[in-house]
């Protein structure tokens, strides 16, 4: 199948780029003799009018013979002589000529269009999380529905996301509707650099708005800090998952603060299931942890005559403080053995509670705080069973070389927590086709974006040449993106689209921006340049690109050795 993904790749791609080549010269009245997908021997030919459409065997390549005065070997009749391409308004023949590798830059907006289409449903517009320390601290709180930002109205998250992406620094109103409340708070969002793994390792940077919210709720799993805390007491463990109070369900955090809230004293039923580590499972190939059931009651110290907290914040801490549970934010699940932090003493269940000897109040923050101390020592304190301890360690900088020969350097901190996420109702899509439309243009312009700088790195030397990729990588790229579903296949063709576009338009001779170099030329002299001349520069330029397929062909082979040497040894053996 890989081999089918591969010829189907290639040939829409070739298709569309000829096409476009094909339909301009039509349009501006060029006669055009021959339209070819594919190079050698002749598998089909068709005679339409006066063009002939063949398919060729080797689908690495197509073409468009347009009438030429210069490559016919008889006279052209008087009856067509306006009909060749030299013939044209040298603007025209520009058109012709960019028209093939504009259809590779623009069928990526009907394929992201198309991915983009299948999101039918998306998150709703509330808050799950507020980041600490963010701008929205203080002024949203988890459960707001947010229902216009600057006036404009939104029904999903990524409608808010898209208009504070674009208002960094400036203040924004966001109103919002809060337990049945329409209120308007003011937020300003910050100026933050978005992660990106391709933009970082091209030395680019993207500034977005943002204002501190996570769309998506914790799921009620909690921690249990305090030893003599009633919950420790009820036989409650940190990251036992609560799922139902009182044989009443619950699916968030937020939903479990609210019930152990309102209760004033009296004892409640909790249901849990507790995640027990099954160390060396599946044959000793991976460890995992299996989630059992069971059931506590928990007995919350007396609050006397005082009424419930009604503000979020307050009734997370009169749940701490009369129960002794918490969100299992801050609880370190899994700390590698031999990692800087093993050594400075943490281990899975320790509460991290200060780093250098400022309090954390979320695991996003201490991670942040440590990404911009990178290179200097730290200090941790975290609480295990009540007792308060510490240690010093340095994010572990780790350098690696991926395969494709490009250097790598980044510190790294491998602990991790465990907060999963309880599912929220989606929302109907609005804008299904503005917004697929809108997103298709968008992902298009940063694949061409990444695929321009990645080109002018490669020839700063920024950028390894073993990135230069052949045949062979996009044989195994269809391959892999076609297993995986038409989603992925048509991801992958669109960046693959962007590419021979961008390419196609490099200043070389034999190209399509070496056609357009030589109109250029001919534009400001006003006649076109000797045909000696284009015979050197096509000369040239043919050593170029022979030079490119032949490192594009190393890079592959060295790559995908492996994989080469099997499939030649499995198919002697049969």
């Amino acid at each position: 199948m890989d081999l089918v993904y591969f010829v189907l790749l290639i040939s829409v791609l070739i298709f569309i780029h000829e096409l476009g080549h094909f339909a301009t010269a039509k349009l501006f009245g060029v006669k055009v003799l021959v339209f070819s997908l594919g190079f050698g021997p002749k598998l089909l030919r068709i005679h339409g009018g006066e063009t002939e459409y063949c398919l060729g065997l080797l689908p690495f390549g197509g073409f468009v013979t347009m009438l030429e005065e210069a490559r016919q070997a008889e006279p052209v009749p008087p009856e067509d002589r306006r009909r060749t391409f030299e013939a044209q308004r040298i603007w025209k023949r520009i058109v012709i000529v960019l028209a093939g590798p504009a259809m590779n830059l623009m069928f990526p907006v009907v394929l992201y269009t198309s991915v983009f289409l299948e999101d039918r449903e998306l998150l709703p517009p509330t808050v799950g999380v507020v980041m600490p320390g963010k701008p929205a601290d203080g002024q949203l709180m988890a459960g707001d529905r947010i229902t216009a930002v600057e006036g404009v109205a939104v029904e999903s998250f990524p409608e808010v996301q898209r208009i504070v992406a674009e208002r960094a620094g400036r203040p924004t109103r966001v109103s919002i509707e809060r337990e049945g409340k329409a209120l308007s708070v003011m937020v300003t969002p910050s100026d933050e650099i978005a992660d990106d793994d391709a933009n970082e390792l091209l030395g680019l940077t993207t500034h977005v708005g943002r204002v501190g919210v996570v769309p998506s709720f914790p799921s009620p799993a909690i921690g249990v800090p305090r030893p003599e805390s009633p919950a420790y007491r009820a036989g409650l463990r940190t990251f036992d998952r609560i799922t139902a109070v009182n044989g009443r369900p619950v699916e968030r955090m937020l939903d479990l603060v609210r019930a152990l809230s309102q209760n004033r004293g009296d004892s409640v039923v909790l249901a849990y299931m507790r995640p027990v580590p099954q160390p060396r499972a599946m044959g000793g190939l991976c460890d995992i942890a299996v989630m059992e059931p069971g059931v506590a009651t928990l007995t919350p110290a007396s609050a006397g005559s005082e009424p419930p907290p009604t503000d979020a914040s307050q009734r997370a801490k009169d749940v701490l403080t009369r129960t002794g549970i918490e969100p299992s934010d801050l609880y370190a699940a899994y700390v590698p053995e031999g990692s800087s932090e093993w050594k400075a003493g943490l281990r899975a269940g320790d509460r991290v509670t200060t780093l250098d000897g400022a309090p954390k109040l979320s695991w996003a923050d201490m991670q942040d705080d440590l990404k911009r101390g990178a290179g200097r020592m730290r200090k941790l304190e975290w609480m295990r069973d009540g007792e308060v301890m510490a240690g010093s360690f340095e994010l572990r900088d780790e350098a690696w070389n991926d395969e494709f020969g490009q250097s790598y350097e980044k510190y790294v901190f491998r602990t991790t927590h465990w907060v999963p996420a309880a599912a929220d109702a989606m929302v109907k899509n609005p804008h299904l086709y503005s917004y697929a439309l809108r997103r298709g243009v968008e992902e298009t312009g940063r694949a061409v974006q990444t695929v321009v700088v990645g080109l002018w790195r490669v020839a700063q030397g920024r950028v390894s040449l073993r990135a230069v990729s052949g045949p062979i990588t996009i044989y195994d790229v269809a391959g892999q993106a076609g297993a995986k579903g038409s989603t992925y296949f048509m991801w992958a063709m669109a960046l693959i689209s962007v590419n021979l576009g961008l390419i196609n338009l490099l200043p070389v001779p034999v190209l399509d921006g070496g056609h357009l170099a030589f109109f250029l030329v001919e534009a400001v002299r006003r006649k076109p340049a000797s045909r000696r001349a284009r015979e050197i520069a096509s000369l040239l330029g043919m050593s170029v690109l022979v030079a490119l397929m032949l490192v594009a062909f190393k890079n592959d082979v060295e790559r995908h050795w492996g994989v080469i040497v099997g499939q030649w040894r499995e198919l002697f053996r049969s």
